[in-house]
C-alpha cells in the first residue's frame, strides 16, 4: 500500500463573504435588516418584529417611529412565501394601531393585503390578512378602500374556511363593511346568506354572535330578508331562541327577527308556524331585560305596518306589552311604551289599552328617568289622538299634573309628546277646564321659546286648544306668553307658522288680547305672511281677520268694509284708506299730532258726560275724546225715545243680544227711522244739482281749526257728505240692533248696505227666498232704499 497523502481543503473564493451569525437586541437594528436582499435575513427579521409587536401597543408605536411600516409593505409582494407570510402576520397585528392604520391607507397597501386572500395561499396567511382587513374596516376610509379594491367577494369565500380564526376575522370584517349602505347593496349580489347561516352552527360563540350581528345589519334591506326566509333562516333563529343554553345569542337573534317581521309575508309565515306566538311568550316570560327590550323593539318595528298590527292584535300582543311595562328595567319600559305607541294606530288595540295600559303608562310619566317619561308621553299622545275615551281615562288616572311637569323637561321629545296629549285632552271642555286650572299657560311659556321646531309647533297648538276661555287668555297675556307666540309667526317652518297663526286666531277672540297682539306686531306679521303665496295658510288669513274684527278702525282703513257683525263701539275712528303694510297710529298719537291739511279723522264717541275735546285744553289726554252726539240739537229734537242721539236703544225697542240681532229691516221702518237720523244731522237732503254748492270741506276745516286737532268727533259735524253720513248711520244702526254694513267707495263716497226680504215674496208658501241687498240713500232722498244690482254701489251716488 502506498503512503496516504492528506488532501488539502480548498480556500473559499475571495469574492464570497464568510457566514456571520448576529444576535441583535435592538429593534432599530432589526428594522434596518428589512432592507436586506437576503430572504433568510428578511424572514428572520420579520419573525422577530412579529414577536415584538405582539407584546403590546407601545411596541407597535415604536416600530412605527422606527420606520418599519414602509419596508414591510414591500415584503407583502415578495417572491418568497415565508417572507410574504411573516410580513402579512406583522400587518395583522400592527393594523390595530390607529396611527399605523392611517399610514397604511396613505401607502395604499389594501390591494396587496386583499391579494393574500387568494385560495392558493396558506391558511395562516388567510388568517392574518383577514385580521388586517378586520382592523382596517373599523374606520370609514378603510371600509371604502376595502370595498373599492374588491375585498367583499374573497371575504365571503373565506366564511367557508376550515379555520375558525379565518372565519371569525372574515365575518367581523364583513360586519364592519355592511354598516355602509353601498356595501350592503353589493353584498346582496354575492349571495352571502347561506355561508353566514352556516356560521350560526359554529361551536365558537363569538363567530355565532358576529354572524347574527351581520344578519341584523343586512336584513335592514328587503331583498336580504327575502333571501333569509328562502334559506330557512327564520327556523334557525327560532331554534336559537328556544335553546336556553344559547341565551347569550337571544338578543341579537331577536334583532334579526325584528327586521324580518317588517314584511307581511314573514309575519304571516311566523303566525302560521306558531313562531309569532312563541316570540310573544318568550318576551313575556323572559327574565333577561335585554331580551324583553329587544322583543318589544321587534314588535315596534313590525307594528308600523297596518296589516302586521292586525296580526299582532289577533295574537293578543297588548297583554304582553302591558306586562313589559311593569319591568324593573327602564330600557324595557321604554321599548314597551314605544311598541304601545305603534300598536295604538290599530283602533281595537287603542280600545284595549283604555283600561289595561293607560293607568300603567301614566305612572311612568312620574319616572325619574327622562327617557322613560318621554316614551310614556309618546304612548299617551298616540292613544289619546282621536279618542275621547282614552283622553278621559288618562285624566282619571291623574295624568294632567305630570304632563304639565314634563313641559319643563330638558328633552324636546318629551315636551312635544306631553303637549300633544294636553292638546288631545283639551278638545273636551271639562278636561280643558281642569288643564287650565293647573296654570298650563305658565308651563307653556318655556316650550313657546324653544329653538326646536317640533316643540314650538306642539306648544302653539296646545295654546290654540286651551285658550278658548277668557281666563286662559288672561293668564297667557299676564305671563308674557303672547310675545313668543307672535315671534313664532315669523318661523320659516310651515307647521310652526300654521299652528302659531291658529293660536293667535283663538287668542284674538277678546278685545284686550287682540289689542295686545296688535301692539306686539302680530297684525303686521300676519299681513306680510298673507302677501306671500308660499307662506300664507288658512289660519294666518283667519287670524288676520280676527284681529281686524277686534280692531275695527284698522279693518275699515285697510279693507274699506265693515260687515253687519262688525259692531262699531266708542273709540272707533275713521282715518281714511291706508295701503297694505302701512301702520295705523293709535288714537292717542293721532290726537297729539300737529294740525295738517289732510282729511279729518272721524271719531265715534256716544258718552253724554264728556267734556269738550281735550285738544282744546290739554292734548296729552285721549280719554273720552269726542263730543257726545247727543249734543246735536237736531238729534235732541228727533229723539223722543229717551235715547242719547240714537246711540242708546229706544225704550220701546231695546236691542237684543248679538246672537239674536235683527238683520232684516222693512222698507217702511227704514224710511221712518232714516228720516230722523243721519240726514238731518248732516245737513239734510242735498239735491244732485246742488252738490257743488254744499261746502262741507270748509265746515270740516273750521272744525279742525276750532278743535286744534286733526281728530273730529262725528257729533260736531253739521255738514257731512257720503262717508260722514254712512259712518254715523252704521254707528247708530249698531246701537239699536239694525244689521247693516259700511262700505268705502272712491272719491269720498261710502254707503250702507242692508239685507231685506222682497215684499212681493213674503206671502209665498214654503221656504223663504234669501234676503236681497239694498243701499240706504242718505244724501239725495234720505231714507229710501236702492236695490243693489252690482258689486259696487258707487252708482247710487249718481242716481
Amino acid at each position: 500500500m502506498g503512503k496516504k497523502i492528506k488532501k488539502e481543503v480548498e480556500p473559499p473564493p475571495k469574492d464570497v463573504f464568510d457566514p456571520l451569525t448576529i444576535e441583535s437586541k435592538k429593534a432599530a437594528t432589526v428594522v434596518l435588516m428589512l432592507n436586506s436582499p437576503e430572504e433568510e435575513i428578511l424572514a428572520k427579521a420579520c419573525e422577530a418584529i412579529y414577536k415584538f409587536a405582539l407584546k403590546g401597543e407601545e411596541n407597535k408605536a415604536t416600530l412605527l417611529e422606527l420606520g418599519a411600516v414602509e419596508p414591510l409593505t414591500k415584503l407583502l409582494t415578495h417572491e418568497d412565501k415565508i417572507v410574504r407570510r411573516n410580513a402579512t402576520m406583522i400587518f395583522g397585528i400592527l393594523a390595530s394601531n390607529s396611527d399605523v392604520k392611517k399610514l397604511l391607507r396613505e401607502l395604499e397597501v389594501m390591494n396587496a393585503v386583499i391579494a393574500q386572500l387568494a385560495p392558493e395561499e396558506e391558511v395562516v396567511i388567510h388568517e392574518f390578512a383577514s385580521l388586517c382587513l378586520a382592523n382596517m374596516s373599523v374606520e370609514y376610509t378603510g371600509k371604502v378602500q376595502i370595498f373599492e379594491h374588491g375585498g367583499l367577494e374573497p371575504l365571503i369565500r373565506l366564511l367557508s374556511s376550515p379555520d375558525p380564526d379565518v372565519k371569525k376575522n372574515s365575518i367581523e370584517c364583513i360586519y364592519n363593511l355592511v354598516q355602509d349602505f353601498q356595501c350592503r347593496t353589493t353584498l346582496q349580489e354575492l349571495n352571502p346568506i347561506p355561508p353566514i347561516l352556516e356560521l350560526l352552527k359554529s361551536e365558537y360563540p363569538i363567530i355565532q354572535l358576529l354572524a347574527l350581528k351581520t344578519l341584523g345589519s343586512i336584513t335592514c334591506d328587503k331583498e336580504s330578508r327575502a333571501m333569509l326566509k328562502d334559506n330557512q333562516g327564520l327556523d334557525q333563529l327560532t331554534k336559537i331562541l328556544e335553546a336556553k343554553e344559547l341565551n347569550d345569542l337571544h338578543v341579537e337573534a331577536l334583532a334579526v327577527i325584528a327586521n324580518c317581521l317588517e314584511d307581511m309575508d314573514t309575519m304571516m309565515l311566523m303566525q302560521q308556524t306558531g313562531g309569532l306566538k312563541k316570540l310573544l311568550s318568550f318576551a313575556e316570560n323572559s327574565t333577561i331585560p335585554d331580551i324583553q327590550k329587544n322583543a318589544a323593539k321587534a314588535i315596534t318595528k313590525a307594528a308600523y305596518d297596518p296589516e302586521n298590527r292586525k296580526v299582532f292584535h289577533e295574537q293578543e300582543v297588548e297583554k304582553c306589552l302591558v306586562t313589559l311595562l311593569g319591568s324593573d328595567s327602564d330600557g324595557t319600559k321604554i321599548a314597551a311604551s314605544q311598541a304601545i305607541s305603534a300598536m295604538s294606530e290599530n283602533s281595537s288595540s287603542k280600545d284595549f289599552f283604555n283600561t289595561q295600559g293607560i293607568p300603567q303608562i301614566v305612572q311612568l310619566l312620574k319616572s325619574d328617568n327622562e327617557e322613560v317619561r318621554e316614551a310614556a308621553a309618546l304612548a299617551l299622545a298616540n292613544l289619546t289622538t282621536n279618542s275621547s275615551a282614552n283622553a278621559n281615562a288618562a285624566a282619571e288616572a291623574e295624568a294632567i299634573d305630570p304632563l304639565i311637569s314634563i313641559l319643563s323637561s330638558k328633552r324636546d321629545g318629551a315636551i312635544a309628546n306631553a303637549a300633544t296629549v294636553l292638546t288631545n285632552m283639551a278638545i273636551q271642555e271639562p278636561l280643558r277646564s281642569i288643564i287650565q286650572s293647573h296654570e298650563v299657560m305658565h308651563a307653556l311659556l318655556g316650550p313657546l321659546q324653544s329653538t326646536n321646531t317640533v316643540v314650538q309647533s306642539t306648544a302653539a297648538l296646545t295654546v290654540a286648544s286651551t285658550a278658548c276661555d277668557m281666563e286662559a287668555r288672561n293668564e297667557l297675556r299676564s305671563c308674557g306668553g303672547l310675545e313668543p307666540l307672535v315671534e313664532l309667526l315669523n318661523s320659516k317652518n310651515d307647521e310652526v307658522r300654521r299652528h302659531a297663526s291658529w293660536a293667535v286666531m283663538v287668542c284674538a277672540s277678546d278685545e284686550l288680547t287682540a289689542v295686545e297682539l296688535c301692539r306686539l306686531g302680530a297684525l303686521d306679521v300676519l299681513e306680510e305672511i298673507n302677501l306671500s303665496v308660499s307662506r300664507k295658510n288658512k289660519f294666518s288669513e283667519a287670524a288676520y281677520n280676527k284681529l281686524l274684527n277686534n280692531n275695527l278702525s284698522l279693518k275699515y282703513s285697510q279693507t274699506g268694509y265693515l260687515s253687519s257683525i262688525n259692531i262699531i263701539s266708542d273709540g272707533f275712528y275713521d282715518y281714511g284708506r291706508i295701503n297694505p303694510g302701512t301702520k295705523l297710529l293709535p288714537l292717542k298719537e293721532l290726537c297729539l299730532q300737529e294740525l295738517n291739511d289732510q282729511r279729518a279723522i272721524l271719531l265715534v264717541n256716544s258718552k253724554s258726560d264728556v267734556s269738550p275735546p281735550p285738544s282744546m285744553e290739554d292734548k296729552s289726554s285721549d280719554v273720552g275724546y269726542g263730543r257726545s252726539i247727543s249734543s246735536s240739537s237736531s238729534l235732541r229734537r228727533a229723539s223722543k225715545e229717551k235715547t242719547t242721539a240714537g246711540f242708546g236703544s229706544p225704550t220701546e225697542e231695546k236691542s237684543e243680544p248679538a246672537s239674536g240681532r235683527n238683520t232684516v229691516l222693512s222698507r217702511g221702518a227704514a224710511k221712518e227711522k232714516g228720516s230722523r237720523f243721519v240726514a238731518d244731522k248732516m245737513g239734510g237732503r242735498i239735491p244732485k244739482e246742488k252738490m257743488s254748492d254744499f261746502s262741507w270741506e270748509l265746515h270740516i276745516s273750521e272744525l279742525k281749526f276750532q278743535l286744534k286737532s286733526n281728530v273730529v268727533p262725528i257729533g260736531y259735524i253739521k255738514k257731512g257728505i257720503f262717508y260722514h253720513r254712512a259712518l254715523l248711520f252704521k254707528a247708530l244702526a249698531d246701537k239699536i240692533g239694525v244689521g247693516c254694513s259700511l262700505v268705502r267707495g272712491e272719491y269720498s263716497r261710502a254707503w250702507n248696505e242692508v239685507k231685506l226680504l222682497n215684499e212681493t215674496r213674503k206671502g209665498m208658501i214654503g221656504s223663504l227666498p234669501p234676503p236681497e241687498k239694498y243701499v240706504v240713500d242718505l244724501m239725495f232722498y234720505p231714507g229710501s232704499l236702492l236695490k243693489l244690482r252690482s258689486k259696487e254701489a258707487d252708482f247710487y251716488c249718481f242716481l
